[in-house]
């Protein structure tokens, strides 16, 4: 069986494992990302992460590295992505490939999350399906007819940036009403806090988080606006997907989804009811199955099937 090394770069965590063709995450390992250190130091601590697992579990075939946007993945750049400031222009696949001496291949991490549970997670056995991740920020990716969309420069999948309300919210990208700018984590925190600051009373503290807000929601005035705010917002960013797409499956995962049934049933309900026929009769809203490694897991399957490709 061929064995792909595959690299995640988050805003708060790297992480790496070694994936099989079969999508199981072999040896997976994190440790902090601690961006404000730079990429040359970042990226060497992921390296002998890498060679820790490697030694561990085996040799390779080929590397896979996962990174959110912006990126230049036929160039194997990261572009400044959004969580890591400052990182312009840095070669990953070229230093990957250096120090592992294997090909290296790189994709945005909301894709690689919705290739991985296309592939061996919740929405295995769809044609298409539609990953949303729901944590600090708001990502995902889609895939049609057994194709990850990747976009013209290989940077398709911004889901979080449908737009839900015309004028409304500022996004961190620079519009206005993006879905992210109600669903992330980080921005019902800001939510609070401005409201805090403003002279709301709630149970709710300015170092509130999305966790805080959905378990007060229930009780507290503040907190249930906000989550029906991200709520709604949701419904309607998985809705117009679903027109746009029309996909078997749309799978939700991110820390948020640990609210479990309070936020799925209202989007398998706005489905239901808002969808066109006849594909809301059919799509499934599910949670995603394959946990912290998923993005691992995308990037390494990836990065296997460009090899095979070639």
């Amino acid at each position: 069986m061929r064995r792909a090394l595959a690299l995640d770069i988050g805003a708060t965590k790297l992480g790496v494992a070694v994936i099989g063709s079969d999508g199981e995450a072999r040896g997976w390992r994190t440790v902090p990302t601690l961006r404000d250190e730079g990429p040359i130091r970042v990226v060497a601590r992921l390296f002998d992460l890498a060679d820790a697992v490697v030694e561990e579990q085996g040799p390779v075939d080929v590397v896979g590295v996962s990174c959110g946007g912006p990126l230049d993945p036929r160039a194997g750049l990261l572009l400044g992505p959004l969580h890591l400031p400052g990182w312009d222009r840095v070669p990953i696949t070229d230093l990957a490939a250096q120090r592992f001496g294997r090909s290296a291949h790189l994709l945005n991490d909301a894709s690689a999350g919705a290739w991985a549970e296309h592939r061996f997670g919740a929405a295995r056995g769809s044609g298409s399906s539609v990953y949303l991740t729901l944590s600090s920020g708001m990502g995902g990716g889609a895939v049609v007819d057994g194709r990850l969309l990747t976009g013209a420069s290989g940077n398709g999948g911004e889901l979080g940036h449908v737009t839900v309300r015309h004028g409304g919210r500022r996004c961190l990208c620079g519009r206005s009403g993006c879905a992210e700018a109600y669903v992330a984590g980080t921005r019902q925190a800001a939510r609070v806090r401005e409201a805090l600051a403003a002279g709301r009373t709630s149970a709710l503290t300015a170092d509130a988080t999305a966790e805080d807000v959905a378990r007060l929601a229930p009780v507290d005035d503040l907190a249930r606006e906000v989550w029906d705010d991200a709520v709604d917002a949701l419904r309607s960013a998985v809705v117009s997907l679903v027109n746009v797409l029309e996909p078997e499956t749309v799978v939700l995962g991110g820390g948020l989804t640990r609210a479990g049934d309070r936020l799925l049933d209202p989007v398998r309900h706005a489905v239901a009811q808002q969808a066109m026929a006849p594909i809301a009769r059919i799509v499934r809203v599910v949670p995603a199955a394959l946990g912290p490694a998923v993005c691992a897991v995308g990037a390494g399957a990836w990065a296997l099937q460009q090899e095979e490709t070639a």
